[in-house]
């Protein structure tokens, strides 16, 4: 039942100490904001590096050329490893590899032009399952296909923001673009949930790109998924084609520099575990400083319970029970620590959704903000933090004999 003369009794011991109640509620508002704030970074930190993975798939092995740093049977260190088909052919047969390509760019010439519109934009010659290793996603016509690589068709892929700048709206499928003075029909026009990091770019068969652009059999890297592999297999795999690599190039399998092979899949566990621990530091943290302000709370409640002893003896002494004393002290204790606490909590919530405002777009930060979740759990803390802070004083004051509190000065 809502007993109207306890609350305003309550609001008139607040009133009278003002300072304190409002130092008291600060150290615990400002524990809260403190929590929240970083919460809310420590997510807006996951968000943008889970971004950042989101430019490819996060089971991605890729291995690049490199040059020979060790001796090897005769041969000496400072070699270049130059790849070619078969050596995509033979990282192929890998177990557990889901989609390949191999890949290498056109640096000599990455003038396009359409009609009267010219930009310069990346030209990557790949195969048909590196759409599935960037992660692309088809917005217009498709991708390459294994059709186009097989009889070395003159066609591409080209990104957003290369069909805003060449075609300026109209619809750019079948339409041919100039990859110098070479004619290549648009066959799809994809967009990247990366960022803008692939949309400058267009894709074209790696086997028309050999032999358009003279480059033989030539590749510079390979890029694959590998499904649901776990860590360990992905590590597994890197040593397997590493040695394979090591076998038909002639250098040392530990030669780490002949041949650079980067493991997605054991980098995205180590971030994610990394920032597990993260999130653990900042609870830490957060509740240590909620802890400090609840034992400031704690501590003005036995000075609450010191200065009202007399009250609290002739409450009992006119039948007032120890659940009636201990219940008025809670409610005190509670109603500080909890309307301090939401006002941390909406500042704090306030603050980044204004950051978020400003911070878009920003590398490796991005939305920095706290769920209902949290926001439901930093609520519970307050709720069971004030019942805490306010028990002992609360016990305290119950104990209090009748005489013995009429006699206090």
């Amino acid at each position: 039942m809502f007993d109207l003369d306890k609350w305003q009794e309550i609001y008139s011991t607040i009133s009278k100490n003002k300072l304190r109640t409002f130092l008291t509620g600060f150290s615990v508002a400002w524990g809260i904001f403190m929590l929240i704030i970083l919460l809310g970074s420590g997510y807006g930190l996951e968000n943008g590096v889970q971004k950042e993975f989101e430019g490819d798939a996060e089971n991605t092995l890729w291995v690049s050329q490199g040059v020979t740093s060790m001796a090897y049977k005769g041969y000496k260190p400072g070699r270049y490893i130059r790849f070619t088909n078969d050596d995509y052919e033979n990282v192929k047969d890998v177990e557990d590899v889901e989609y390949i390509s191999s890949r290498f760019r056109i640096w000599e010439t990455n003038t396009l032009s359409y009609k009267n519109e010219y930009g310069s934009f990346d030209v990557l010659c790949t195969h048909p399952d590196y759409g599935a290793v960037e992660n692309l996603e088809i917005i217009k016509g498709r991708f390459l296909n294994d059709i186009d690589v097989k009889e070395k068709r003159k066609l591409t892929a080209i990104g957003k923001l290369v069909d805003e700048a060449l075609f300026k709206g109209e619809d750019p499928i079948d339409k041919y673009i100039k990859v110098g003075s070479i004619p290549f029909k648009v066959v799809g026009v994809f967009d990247d949930p990366g960022g803008d990091r692939d949309l400058s770019r267009i894709y074209i068969p790696v086997s028309t790109a050999q032999m358009v652009f003279n480059r033989a059999n030539r590749i510079n890297n390979i890029s694959m998924t590998v499904g649901d592999a776990s860590v360990d297999r992905s590590v597994e795999m890197v040593e397997e084609i590493r040695n394979n690599m090591a076998q038909i190039h002639h250098f040392s399998p530990d030669d780490q520099r002949a041949v650079h092979i980067w493991n997605n899949v054991e980098n995205y566990e180590k971030f994610m575990r990394l920032f597990a621990n993260i999130r653990l530091f900042i609870w830490v943290i957060g509740i240590g400083t909620i802890i400090a302000g609840i034992v400031g709370v704690s501590n003005i409640m036995m000075i609450v319970v010191k200065e009202r002893t007399k009250e609290i003896g002739i409450r009992k002494a006119m039948g007032a029970t120890p659940g009636s004393v201990i219940s008025l002290i809670l409610q005190e204790s509670i109603l500080i620590t909890a309307f301090a606490g939401y006002i941390g909590l909406v500042l704090g919530v306030g603050l980044l959704e204004l950051a978020s405002k400003y911070i878009q777009g920003a590398d490796y930060f991005a939305n920095p903000e706290v769920n209902i979740n949290v926001a439901l759990g930093a609520t519970l803390i307050l709720i069971i933090a004030g019942a805490i802070a306010g028990f002992v004083p609360a016990r305290k004051a119950a104990t209090v004999k009748p005489v013995i509190a009429l006699r206090d000065e």
